[in-house]
């Protein structure tokens, strides 16, 4: 990544320098999203978290958590859309429950993992030493905010085909993983086939940053595994592992 001073270039501190990432660094981000932005501001700003902005104090670059709630807005708008059109026959309360699912936290995490956003956020020190990059909260955050700078710098349009290709497409296999315990749970019961249950067999890694790992068993039988850096998110793969298990039988 070039060092360079000239103005318009964002400053990010590592090893105890300054490199300023011009516009070019976003380059590799705008490619994996296909939209290229006009204005290159308003990306940096939805890639910036509070923490970064404090601890650079930088002025005249602020922080995500305005686009993140004009995005939040336009993602609401543009999934209640969808939703109302592809399932006509749907009653309103199942209607908000669909969408409730698949704009939540870990399932816009999950859509912007597709694209590795979590590579460009830009954290402070701290927040980056407690595992920020690999927190849903600010993952989904910052994917709220990209809409949100869409939206601003090319219109609902844009905005609309960037929802559709990263949050609306595939949402059979997505739903899937949104709502893989409540699925499960549900299969289960039905089939009366015994107690569902996530045993935690392993922990490990510093405080800050650790991962869990979680077997989940219908009666005796183990069905399913999963790791993650929440003991929520490891149950949660590891009943997705035993739903795309059943569906192979």
């Amino acid at each position: 990544m070039a060092l360079s001073d000239e103005e318009g270039a964002f400053p990010r501190e590592r090893k105890g320098m300054t490199i300023f990432m011009t516009d070019e660094a976003f380059g590799g981000l705008e490619e994996k999203i296909a939209y290229h932005f006009r204005d290159k501001k308003l990306l940096r700003q939805a890639l910036t978290h509070s923490s970064y902005a404090n601890e650079m104090k930088i002025n005249k670059f602020k922080d995500y958590e305005r686009l993140e709630f004009l995005g939040d807005a336009v993602l609401e708008l543009v999934s209640s859309d969808f939703l109302f059109r592809e399932r006509g026959d749907t009653p309103e309360g199942e209607l908000t429950k669909m969408r409730a699912s698949m704009v939540c936290e870990p399932a816009l995490a999950f859509c912007a993992r597709d694209f590795s956003l979590e590579q460009f956020i830009l954290l402070g020190k701290g927040e980056e030493a407690t595992g920020g990059r690999t927190r849903d909260s600010i993952v989904s955050d910052v994917m709220e905010a990209v809409i949100g700078a869409i939206y601003l710098d090319g219109g609902l349009e844009e905005a609309s085909a960037f929802i559709h290709r990263f949050i609306l497409s595939d949402l059979e296999h997505k739903q899937l993983f949104y709502d893989a315990k409540t699925i499960l749970q549900e299969q289960v019961q039905q089939g009366n086939e015994g107690a569902l249950h996530y045993e935690l067999v392993k922990e490990e890694g510093p405080q800050h940053d650790k991962t869990f790992e979680v077997e989940v068993y219908v009666g005796e039988k183990k069905v399913g595994w999963g790791v993650g850096h929440s003991k929520k998110a490891a149950q949660q793969q590891a009943a997705y592992q035993a739903l795309l298990a059943r569906k192979e039988r």
